[in-house]
């Protein structure tokens, strides 16, 4: 069992390229399940974009309610461009999270933004897909919660196998202090 949770709920996805990065963000970052409404990426899902094939390991299952299908103890996060949010920057993320995010082409009900505990935002011009979505907001979780692997250690364990680069010189020698102005 995960000491924090992370379950992803998902109105009615249109896109299987949207789906396969969702899923690969999911995998990135440690979500659990993925949970999902409507019927248009079913239509779609024979055009499979989960080159991770998170799939294998994280529950992707249609809901006919999210709110019906709430994970036991999670907090429900909706994730949407709407007057009232909070900015993802001051957001503290709950320790057992149910994100919920929009359609690429429409947005979350008010019945769905009434019932949640937070609604957040991504404070951008204009709005994001689906998918980058998803990523910003797992990667601002990632990054605020306390990891239990770092460094080196933790670019080992996420690399592909095709990738041993290594950092030779001093990062502190790229730093904007260290480097020279370029002549006019």
């Amino acid at each position: 069992m995960h000491p924090s949770t992370t379950t992803i709920g998902l109105v009615n996805p249109k896109t299987p390229e949207n789906m396969g990065a969702v899923m690969r963000a999911a995998g990135c970052f440690d979500a659990q399940a993925i949970l999902y409404t409507g019927e248009r990426y079913d239509r779609a899902a024979r055009f499979n974009t989960d080159t991770k094939r998170r799939s294998l390991s994280i529950p992707l299952t249609q809901v006919s309610d999210l709110l019906a299908s709430q994970p036991k103890g999670a907090t429900i996060v909706c994730v949407e461009l709407v007057e009232g949010a909070t900015p993802l920057p001051d957001f503290v993320h709950p320790e057992n999270a149910f994100y919920i995010f929009g359609p690429e082409d429409g947005t979350l009900s008010q019945q769905l933004i009434d019932q949640a505990d937070a609604v957040i935002y991504i404070p951008t011009t204009g709005c994001l897909n689906l998918a980058a979505t998803v990523n910003v907001v797992l990667y601002d979780r990632t990054a605020k919660t306390a990891e239990t692997v770092t460094g080196d250690a933790r670019i080992r364990l996420s690399r592909d196998t095709n990738n041993r680069v290594k950092v030779r010189k001093s990062p502190a020698a790229n730093s904007p202090a260290e480097v020279a102005p370029k002549p006019q």
